[in-house]
């Protein structure tokens, strides 16, 4: 790794994912043990598999989803960790990292909750923030098929650490590079990471990120460093 200051882009706490192992603080810690300069919490999203009741108000939904993140938060500062929040939106199996906006743009906004990948798209757009499709080729048994936007994304998760390996080849990062290539998009790294146990897969900059706005700019204009590694590997 050349760049010096690695972050997490993909990572799941068991407050906003029922899939998580842990709490936000407990990744938070785990992460900047590992080296880290900071995590984007991705907690999956409304029609993803949350780990927050839906038939909440959606002003409480909202709450109780950022929860992972408010306690990854919380304990920041003290370790001298970088935050910052996002999350994994889910439309029958296919996946979008967005970053760039906050709780607060979501409890404003509850039509993100149906919106459709090309209306996710204008209205994170308007909001100031963007649309990665995440691990775009993964098969698994909970995905019907591999469906592909790329009209409606900024980028493209080119590396997921998470993806099994097929045959002993990193076939559907590999596929994923392809694609990202094909239409000349940004790209991103991330372990998805779902307990404290982080894998080391990421971004690396050449500086701290002062907040998701700037880590926003220099994913965008490539500005970073991919770093692969996958606990398939």
């Amino acid at each position: 790794m050349e760049k010096k200051y690695l972050y997490e882009t993909h990572l799941h706490t068991n407050q906003g994912s029922a899939c998580g192992n842990n709490t936000g603080r407990e990744m938070a810690i785990a992460h900047k043990e590992a080296g880290y300069s900071g995590i984007i919490v991705t907690d999956h999203f409304f029609y993803g598999n949350t780990a927050v009741d839906r038939s909440l108000p959606w002003q409480d939904w909202v709450h109780q989803y950022c929860a992972g993140y408010r306690d990854a938060k919380a304990i920041s500062k003290e370790i001298d960790l970088d935050v910052f929040f996002g999350w994994e939106s889910g439309y029958n199996g296919t996946e979008f990292l967005v970053y760039g906006l906050d709780e607060d743009w979501l409890i404003n906004h509850p039509e993100i909750k149906d919106a459709t990948v090309e209306e996710q798209l204008k209205l994170v757009h308007a909001g100031g923030g963007i649309v990665f499709q995440a691990h775009p080729f993964r098969e698994e048994y909970y995905i019907p098929e591999v469906r592909l936007f790329p009209e409606y994304v900024d980028g493209i998760e080119v590396f997921n650490g998470s993806n099994k390996w097929i045959d002993g080849r990193d076939l559907f990062n590999e596929r994923a590079k392809q694609y990202a290539e094909q239409y000349d998009f940004p790209v991103t790294s991330g372990s998805d990471i779902h307990c404290n146990v982080p894998i080391g897969s990421g971004v690396a900059f050449d500086r701290r990120m002062a907040d998701i706005q700037d880590f926003i700019e220099h994913l965008m204009r490539r500005d970073c460093e991919m770093v692969k590694v996958s606990k398939f590997a």
